[in-house]
């Protein structure tokens, strides 16, 4: 995403001054550093110095696809995500879950009861939202199997819309998308813990055929955070995990957390459920169980609830947490306001109850 300028923003109580800057960093990411200026006289020819570490706001969206009325909304990309995309641009780097193969053909997977697709204009209609990366390493990543595959990371290149999760490989499909963010370097993972038995072996990709990141493979999944931690300030795990509809997250998800946040991890966030899961601090590190649907076209009653996770990170840690929720209407989230907004983050901060998980940071 092209940079922008910036004034200070204050985003659900949390308030983080952004300075303004202009042209283009080593990444697409809004916050990112551009890299210094080369010295235009002078004799001394030393090298500039690195560009100080600012706080940095990163905001976290739910399952999101462009199935039913959704497809229609990408004719006008711009605007495709709604009223929700003003909160996502303010961030300084964005992250959600595509749900979806990018595809207009392929086969759709065998045994599957729903399956979903969308043309190559949803990264455009991401982008315009403020979105900075997604995963695709979910449930719904290889809906149109290997012809869907190809597509999709044909289009990932043409576009070059960051996405893990997901590659021509294992190595590809675990491989962390790095990024500068005002002086704070940024590697982020994705990986599924849920995948269809049926397609277990068609869909995980590994050194011969692509595919998706398994987070089956603990070993695997350890190795990419160690790697990924490797020169980076912060490291984030995005999974899909846990199962539909239950509130509190499952003991191979509890597990997995303590695996990656021993490994080096500082966020490890995710969804499945299509409901909001409880999120709080872990030895240091940030972790959510569930983001809940974003951008989806059959939520309704419990499967409506959704939100904006923002996190504050300075000097690789995360110092705050606050949940914006929100209501899906018509597929779309709408920020709650006023009462409804407050009785629902009470109720929000109540799901952390079942998750092991600390309100606040040691």
């Amino acid at each position: 995403m092209g940079m922008r300028g910036k004034t200070v923003a204050v985003v659900a109580g949390v308030a983080l001054a952004a300075a303004a800057c202009g042209g283009s960093g080593d990444s697409e990411a809004k916050g990112a550093t551009p890299p210094p200026s080369t010295p235009s006289g002078g004799t001394g020819g030393g090298k500039p110095a690195p560009p100080a570490k600012e706080p940095i706001l990163i905001a976290f969206g739910g399952d999101t696809h462009f199935e039913g009325q959704l497809r229609g909304r990408l004719a006008h990309p711009s605007t495709a995500l709604g009223p929700v995309a003003k909160q996502l641009r303010k961030a300084d780097l964005t992250m959600l879950n595509l749900e979806t193969a990018i595809t207009t053909g392929g086969t759709p997977a065998p045994g599957k009861e729903f399956t979903f697709r969308a043309p190559p204009s949803a990264f455009k209609a991401l982008k315009a939202a403020g979105v900075d990366v997604v995963s695709m390493a979910n449930n719904h990543g290889m809906d149109y199997m290997e012809g869907g595959l190809r597509d999709t990371l044909a289009t990932i290149k043409t576009t070059g819309f960051p996405v893990v999760g997901i590659g021509k490989n294992a190595d590809a499909a675990y491989k962390p998308y790095r990024v500068t963010v005002k002086g704070n370097k940024v590697a982020i993972i994705g990986a599924t813990q849920v995948l269809d038995d049926n397609l277990i072996q068609a869909w995980t990709a590994t050194d011969a055929k692509g595919g998706l990141a398994s987070a089956k493979d603990v070993p695997r999944m350890v190795q990419a955070v160690k790697e990924a931690r490797q020169g980076s300030d912060v490291v984030i795990v995005h999974l899909h995990w846990g199962a539909e509809l239950k509130a509190c997250p499952l003991p191979r998800q509890q597990e997995l957390a303590k695996a990656l946040v021993a490994a080096g991890a500082d966020v490890v966030v995710g969804g499945h459920a299509h409901i909001p899961l409880g999120g709080g601090y872990m030895n240091g590190s940030y972790v959510h169980y569930g983001m809940g649907n974003f951008v989806f076209y059959s939520a309704s009653g419990q499967t409506a609830k959704s939100g904006v996770l923002w996190l504050k990170l300075e000097n690789g840690k995360v110092t705050k947490d606050k949940w914006n929720p929100a209501l899906i209407s018509g597929g779309l989230p709408i920020p709650m306001k006023g009462a409804a907004a407050k009785a629902e983050l009470k109720r929000w901060n109540g799901l952390r109850s079942c998750t092991g998980l600390s309100a606040r940071s040691s």
